[in-house]
């Protein structure tokens, strides 16, 4: 065999590299002038924001049945999107199931005592507003207040209160 010189060696590299950055360039300014580039992204990223939420359709709490199953699915897809590092989905997906959770406080203590510091408060920053924006799903899809008669023993937790007011409670609690 015949010995290379390493100036050789590094100047092949460096044309190499260079090659493969013009490979790059060009075809991202391809793409980029593609007419449908942005109708394409903007497509790509609704889908993506669909499938957040669509995971998350809020079932009948008048049936226990859907609602357990809804909160398994929703602490499977929240631990699901913990372990590939997407903080806010996990909170959003953790945030419903703590919603329609019987007895939020116990889960929250389990949470606490499982999830990182830093997802566990922004869990506890944002429950609120996910409690509410999960009541409101449930008034918008079935036109039934979460605390009414009849409603999912679950969500008539902590005598009589609604679900937002008890996880505002268990808030204050674990604080």
């Amino acid at each position: 065999m015949i010995p290379v010189p390493k100036t050789a060696l590094g100047i092949a590299a460096g044309i190499g590299g260079l090659l493969f950055l013009g490979y790059c360039i060009y075809f991202d300014k391809h793409r980029h002038n593609d007419p449908n580039f942005k109708k394409k992204l903007r497509e790509k990223r609704k889908q993506k924001r669909l499938s957040r939420t669509a995971g998350s359709k809020v079932p009948d709490l008048r049936d226990q049945e859907a609602v357990q199953k809804f909160f398994l699915a929703e602490v499977q897809l929240g631990e699901d999107l913990l372990s590939q590092g997407d903080f806010e989905g996990a909170v959003e997906h953790l945030g419903s199931a703590i919603a329609v959770c019987g007895q939020p406080q116990q889960l929250l203590q389990i949470l606490q005592q499982t999830l990182p510091p830093q997802v566990f408060h922004l869990l506890l920053a944002r429950l609120p507003s996910i409690g509410q924006a999960v009541h409101a799903r449930h008034i918008a899809s079935y036109g039934v207040e979460a605390g009414a008669a009849g409603a999912a023993p679950m969500l008539a937790s902590a005598g009589g209160r609604s679900t937002v007011t008890s996880i505002l409670a268990v808030e204050d609690d674990l604080e």
